[in-house]
């Protein structure tokens, strides 16, 4: 078996704490561990586990959409069904654009006490800045 590229298991890790019946999407994924512009990696590391044995259920994880959204993202067809029909199994409702809604089924993790998460300090928490950017003083 070929190793994983860095960071996937914690992207896993916080995938199995999604409720069954619950959804999120790759951002929040991504952004939970502290990665604000890594829902493809996100993305990536599920798409890895087609075919193989694991206990990570992938299906939980959306693409996000306007007004507080998510959808299935896979563009394979057959993927997209299996998806579909897993969650349906778990009791999350798909509207007929195939769009769940977020404010009934999504899932957001609990920061631990002192706002940091399973990775470091809660996203846009603690006015933390971009490495390396400074501020202009406007005269």
């Amino acid at each position: 078996m070929r190793a994983q590229p860095a960071g996937w298991e914690e992207i896993y890790a916080v995938v199995r704490k999604i409720p069954r019946g619950r959804v999120t999407t790759y951002g929040a994924v991504a952004a939970l561990l502290g990665r604000p512009r890594g829902a493809r990696q996100v993305g990536y590391a599920l798409a890895a586990l087609r075919g193989a044995r694991h206990d990570v259920p992938w299906q939980r994880v959306l693409g996000a959409r306007p007004r507080k959204r998510a959808a299935v993202s896979i563009l394979d067809p057959m993927g997209a069904a299996v998806q579909e029909a897993k969650l349906r199994r778990e009791g999350v409702l798909l509207d007929e654009r195939g769009t769940v809604d977020l404010d009934r089924f999504g899932w957001r993790a609990v920061p631990r006490r002192g706002g940091a998460g399973p990775a470091g300090p809660a996203p846009g928490r603690g006015g933390a800045k971009r490495a390396g950017a400074r501020r202009r003083h406007i005269r």
